[in-house]
């Protein structure tokens, strides 16, 4: 009796002890992002969370940090080279900052729709700025997600360039955003993502400009009675991998962790889409005006004029704006 007792004390630590052993060798990564936790965007990267444990057997444990828990948009970015973070969504307007070719896919009006932007990221351009970044920068692009068309919401309806004429918009603070409204003759005024609500609700700015499931996520439609279908960014956002994280991995985990990632975008890009078509009906149902007669056609003649009269502030070359139209 002592000996099967004491023979299953021994069984009991060393599984306590592959227990301890397991944990402590299951390193422990950071994932950051500004969106809230009802948008899909955290979901799937929940989800990837998810998959990289599993597929890694516990060798890596996600946690995803939402709506600018570890700080705004600018110091999630910085958090890569910083080691503070290891994986972000951001703007390609952020990532310019760092290398501007890649911020090409979210200025105004350069794709003529969700197809060529589909088409753009299965391009060898795309993998080629992704390389500009990743070289300039030293962290890993791994692909995009549809973020959704971008639109203008507003206290009065805007329908053409003249429409648009003083207001005082509020939009991220990187320089891609501010072509539309000066291209428009509107005032740009730059404030972080977690502040707009407050921002348009004590009129210190009269309108922003986000897409339909960002306006719901953050309830814009509360404090903005009209929802005006500019469609002037397709926009996207970025999965990085930092690169003190992905320089560290051995080829096998880069494979899983790209594979999942990927697998993480191509879901939520899919979720997007659809919550888009169904969210006009819905916000007609919370009172807002859905302005679906805005004069697109104008407003992307005013946005070419803009480009042609300030060359200086597009930071990519006429090679890559060549192929770009081409796709």
């Amino acid at each position: 009796m002592k000996k099967r007792f004491t023979l299953l004390l021994a069984l009991i630590i060393a599984v306590s002890s592959l227990s301890a052993v397991n944990a402590l060798a299951a390193e422990k990564l950071k994932w950051a992002h500004v969106y809230e936790t009802s948008q899909p965007y955290h979901k799937w990267a929940l989800w990837a969370a998810d998959e990289i444990k599993k597929r890694s057997n516990g060798n890596y444990e996600v946690e995803v940090f939402p709506a600018s828990s570890l700080g705004k948009e600018v110091d999630i970015n910085e958090g890569l080279s910083l080691g503070t973070v290891d994986i972000i969504y951001t703007g390609n307007q952020f990532a310019g900052r760092t290398f501007g070719p890649i911020s090409i896919a979210g200025y105004p009006y350069v794709f003529r729709s969700l197809d060529q932007w589909k088409a753009f990221m299965k391009s060898d351009l795309f993998k080629e700025l992704a390389g500009g970044y990743d070289k300039a920068s030293g962290h890993k692009i791994i692909t995009g997600t549809y973020y959704g068309q971008r639109h203008v919401t507003s206290k009065k309806p805007v329908s053409t360039p003249a429409d648009m004429k003083g207001l005082k918009i509020r939009v991220p603070n990187a320089p891609a955003y501010t072509i539309f409204p000066k291209a428009t003759n509107a005032n740009p005024t730059p404030i972080a993502f977690a502040e707009v609500y407050l921002a348009l609700q004590q009129g210190t700015v009269d309108a922003q400009e986000n897409p339909l499931p960002t306006i719901q996520a953050k309830k814009f439609y509360e404090v903005q009675k009209y929802i005006n279908l500019t469609g002037h960014i397709t926009d996207s956002l970025l999965t990085i991998v930092g690169g003190p994280l992905w320089d560290r991995l051995n080829d096998a985990d880069r494979e899983m962790l790209n594979g999942v990632l990927l697998e993480a975008a191509a879901n939520c890009t899919a979720e997007v889409e659809n919550k888009e078509k169904e969210l006009v009906a819905w916000f007609e149902q919370q009172g807002n005006v859905v302005n679906q007669k805005v004069d697109i056609a104008a407003m992307q003649k005013a946005t070419a004029a803009y480009y042609d009269s300030h060359p200086g502030e597009v930071p990519w070359s006429k090679d890559v704006w060549t192929r770009l139209q081409a796709l």
